[in-house]
């Protein structure tokens, strides 16, 4: 294999202009969503098919191996290869056409399911098939891997919805998959499908008996559409081959027309192999889907989220979600009185409310990643995730199943496609153990014996990659598996495409990540309760699902707002973590907690925790970062802004008493200049006045006139709204006084520490936290709510108090902070004012993450506001957009939600944000300011009170 710096010259001196070869990219690219650790020499990311076939030409004139990648969410390690790795997502994007009259569309192979899905919907179509990932995943991929999704009953799997496609072979043949028949003889094309002919009459009894058995045997090539019989439909011959045998540079795809409605009917059993035995049952209702899941990942998501995450369910163990659609609401009621009288479970509902349809639906969407962790409380991997059998034998595999389960010590939360045989579970192998993946082979080898033995595929839709492709002889005979290789020599005969996966496979335990991981030496800041205290388990929640990759304007969540501002997979989430695995792992050449490489990945991370909340695992990118800068800097010098703002409250302290002095300095320009400069603050940033009179000198100041009686609160009055905006302060006093409460301070100042954490002081963070709980303590174990007023600093005392102090002083302080939305909804006696109109709400990222948006969401509501509450981060992100080489990404982020929000509305429609730095950047960025909801519920305070004297 050529060298990498040299290839990647040759590659940009043929006009291949988007190259990396740098480490953090390599490193970033070296896994996809399975277990398997692949560095790759290069990634490419090309910006036509021409480019495309440049770098085929080159790689295969090098032995360079090729590796096609969409979303890279493959959880079979089919994306991932030691030479270049093709990053398709990254410029072939595009939607090229949509024909309404033959309802298909042209794409490129980087499109995202969900994108195209939007244009589609236009035009009253969709494309029918709809992975979990649909987010996230593209077209190309959803070929590679011949994906299917939830409702494959009614819409079939990807090879049945596509039309033809581009196909470049390793010979730079582009062959039109739907026209071969076109084909002249003399045309290189042309010998090329008569040698796939060839194949396919050479071995037509093996492909007659043992492929296309049932509708979900995805395992291998899909050889039966070569026969004449099926009339050789190379199409659907290729797709699902796993991007072994060439790359496709263009499709065209089937689109269908929506039914007008559909209902969903939950069926309640006692155990999943009971639901698996009532899964053939469903069919001829005519369902869309029929999903199969039971109690172990419902009692995960309620662990996870709350009990207020899973709707009622049915009276069971096990339940089978079954969708109806049809264009006639009241056929769809009587079809599912009759499904629910044919299968008689234990309970069942009938759910019609496409509001109350869809957090039914997140629960089976969100079973890739919620099962990162299994029941055990091991994290759990993929490996054998998706095996089919056939329908009608579905129950007595289950029963099968959890025995096999139950003698290599493993679980899982077992989820599905019930109606069609399909099974994913993610499973708690000891990988990291030395034995580990020996255990996993022999699991592995096992399971592939029980499910040939049910006339089952071991992959259902996620194709074999690398950890299932060395099992295929034990599902087909010597003879099928001739057959498979004779396809992959007619169309790669150097085998250049996707090396080491269905032919020639390497053996499943081969380049397992976790096997290379170790724990860190240095004693960590954080605890890492939840993983044990293992910094290694920590990163390794990843699991590669992607879903920090979607567009968040397309599917809402705040993760991940730089990902969305750069779209480099650095600057995701599973790029970070990624980094971070490299790190740690003993066969990487990334070093430590000062390798460039995850520096570079973590650069430009807001450390909005969006990740906390939103990513499936709980992959908290923020508090990595700051173990990171914490192992990093500690006992060294740091960067100026860790000092400047990192210790803002310390500044801010001492330049109070001064403050109108300050002020008028900091009006100068060329002193505000100098300040901002020497701060590393950017020169477009403005300098927030500091408050002339702080808020407890405020507070102690108008005691007199405050009500003596009322239960009593604790202000927990963080340092922006103390030294920069005591106004919001004000308000807040105001609006708890309003609902019969007797506001109190703490004994002595107090200060949560954020901006030591996010600059990763986390010694210092530790010692001003442990002041702080210690002052609240008090009051919080007398069950005194304490009430924050800024967003990020509660959140603080929320979580990252516990993960620093690990106390049980810090576990009763967090169990009694509040936000003002949470402490008026536990106040059944006191009804906000009448605000009315119309607001765009900017909810602060550590609000939505650890505090939750939905009782200010509730009070807005009741308040009479016609809120429109943003997805997505400001920008801001506390010290991160201040600085000059952070300031354009700032921006970007803005943009993505904020910014067109706050444009498009009128003069009359408020603007809130309770985050002083989301204020701030509307200061800065936006045509008018924002406001704290405290301010404006006390306006209406006033203006009720006003109304009522008159």
């Amino acid at each position: 294999m050529a060298a990498g710096s040299s290839f990647a010259a040759r590659l940009r001196a043929a006009g291949v202009a988007d190259v990396l070869d740098d480490s953090t990219s390599r490193a970033v690219y070296s896994s996809d969503a399975s277990i398997y650790r692949v560095e790759p020499l290069m990634v490419v990311r090309p910006r036509d098919a021409d480019e495309v076939a440049r770098v085929v030409e080159l790689c295969v004139a090098e032995g360079v191996p090729v590796t096609s990648r969409g979303a890279g969410t493959s959880v079979a390690g089919n994306a991932i290869g030691d030479g270049v790795v093709l990053d398709l997502g990254r410029h072939l994007d595009a939607v090229l056409s949509i024909d309404p009259e033959a309802r298909t569309a042209v794409v490129q192979p980087g499109v995202v399911h969900a994108v195209l899905q939007r244009q589609a919907q236009g035009h009253g179509l969709r494309f029918g098939p709809d992975p979990s990932t649909h987010s996230r995943c593209t077209i190309g991929g959803m070929i590679g891997n011949n994906a299917c999704g939830s409702r494959t009953l009614a819409y079939g799997r990807t090879s049945d919805n596509v039309v033809g496609m581009d196909l470049l072979t390793a010979g730079g043949l582009v062959l039109r998959t739907d026209r071969v028949d076109d084909l002249v003889p003399g045309d290189p094309r042309r010998a090329l499908v008569d040698g796939l002919r060839r194949v396919a009459s050479s071995h037509l009894s093996t492909i007659r008996t043992e492929l296309g058995t049932f509708p979900r045997q995805v395992s291998g090539y899909a050889l039966e559409h070569l026969l004449p019989e099926r009339g050789f439909d190379l199409t659907r011959a290729l797709v699902g081959s796993e991007g072994t045998l060439g790359v496709v540079t263009e499709a065209t795809v089937r689109l269908v027309e929506d039914p007008a409605h559909r209902l969903l009917v939950v069926l309640g059993f006692p155990d999943i192999a009971a639901a698996g035995d009532a899964a053939p049952a469903v069919l001829p209702h005519r369902p869309t889907a029929c999903e199969g899941l039971d109690r172990r990942i419902v009692g995960t998501l309620v662990d996870r989220k709350g009990p207020d995450a899973v709707p009622p369910l049915p009276r069971g163990a096990a339940w089978l979600f079954v969708e109806l659609a049809g264009d006639e609401p009241g056929e769809l009621v009587r079809r599912a009185a009759d499904l629910a009288r044919d299968l008689a479970p234990l309970d069942h509902r009938v759910v019609t409310d496409p509001r109350e349809i869809a957090p039914l639906w997140r629960i089976r969407e969100d079973g890739a990643g919620l099962a990162g962790r299994s029941p055990s409380g091991r994290p759990a991997h993929a490996g054998w995730e998706d095996a089919a059998v056939p329908p009608h034998r579905l129950g007595d595999y289950l029963r099968d199943f959890d025995r096999l389960l139950e003698q290599h010590d493993l679980t899982g939360m077992p989820f599905g496609h019930f109606g069609d045989g399909c099974l994913h579970v993610r499973l708690d192998f000891r990988l990291g153990e030395p034995d580990g993946p020996a255990q996993l082979a022999t699991f592995l080898e096992e399971a592939a014996t029980l499910v040939a033995g049910y006339g089952g595929s071991l992959s259902g839709e996620h194709g074999d990659g690398r950890a299932r492709s060395a099992l295929l002889p034990i599902m087909y005979s010597p003879e099928a598996l001739q057959a498979f290789s004779a396809l992959k020599h007619a169309l790669d005969p150097g085998n250049v495409f996707n090396p080491g996966v269905l032919v020639d496979p390497e053996p499943v335990g081969a380049r397992i990540r976790l096997a290379a991981a170790e724990r860190p030496r240095a004693p960590l800041a954080f605890l890492y309760e939840h993983d044990d205290g293992d910094f290694s388990q920590a990163v390794h929640r990843c699991t590669g699902v992607g879903k920090c990759t979607a567009d968040t304007r397309l599917t809402g969540g705040v993760m991940c707002p730089s990902y969305a501002a750069t779209r480099e997979e650095k600057d995701s989430t599973r790029g970070r973590a990624r980094a971070l695995q490299e790190m740690l792992s003993s066969t990487s050449p990334v070093e430590d907690w000062r390798a460039p490489e995850v520096h570079d990945a973590l650069d430009l991370c807001l450390a909005c925790k969006g990740c906390a909340s939103d990513c499936p695992t709980g992959t908290d990118m923020a508090t990595y970062k700051a173990e990171v800068l914490h192992q990093t800097y500690r006992r060294r010098l740091r960067p100026v802004t860790h000092y400047s703002l990192g210790w803002l409250p310390r500044w801010a302290r001492l330049a109070q008493p001064v403050a109108r002095l300050v002020n008028r300095l900091m009006a100068l320009r060329p002193l505000r200049r100098l300040a901002l400069a020497a701060a590393g603050v950017d020169q477009r940033r403005s300098l927030p006045d500091f408050a002339e009179e702080s808020f407890s000198a405020w507070f102690r100041r108008t005691a007199p006139t405050r009500r003596p009686d009322g239960e009593p609160v604790v202000l927990f009055v963080d340092s922006f709204t103390e030294y920069f905006a005591p106004e919001v302060g004000h308000a807040l006093v105001r609006v708890v006084e309003d609902a019969g409460y007797r506001p109190q301070l703490p004994e002595s100042r107090v200060c949560c520490g954020l901006t030591w954490i996010s600059t990763g002081q986390l010694d210092g963070a530790r010692r001003l936290l442990s002041e702080t709980v210690a002052t609240l303590h008090p009051a919080a174990a007398a069950g005194v709510p304490v009430v924050g007023v800024e967003p990020s600093c509660t959140a603080v005392l929320r979580s990252d108090a516990v993960e620093l102090l690990g106390t049980a002083e810090a576990r009763v302080v967090a169990g009694a902070v509040v936000t003002l939305a949470e402490l008026l909804r536990r106040t059944p006696v006191w009804s906000p004012p009448a605000v009315g109109g119309r607001a765009v709400v900017q909810p602060h990222c550590h609000h939505h993450a650890v505090l939750g948006f939905d009782a200010d969401r509730e009070l807005l509501g009741r308040a009479g506001v016609e809120a429109q509450v943003l997805d997505g981060c400001c920008g801001l992100a506390g010290n991160f957009g201040v600085v000059p080489e952070r300031y354009d990404v700032s921006v970007a982020v803005a943009e993505q939600h904020l910014l067109p929000a706050v444009r498009a509305a009128d003069g009359e429609t408020a603007v809130l944000a309770d985050g002083f730095s989301c204020r701030t950047q509307l200061d800065d960025l936006a045509p008018r300011g924002g406001r704290h909801l405290a301010q404006v519920l006390a306006e209406a305070i006033d203006r009720r009170d006003e109304e009522a004297v008159r």
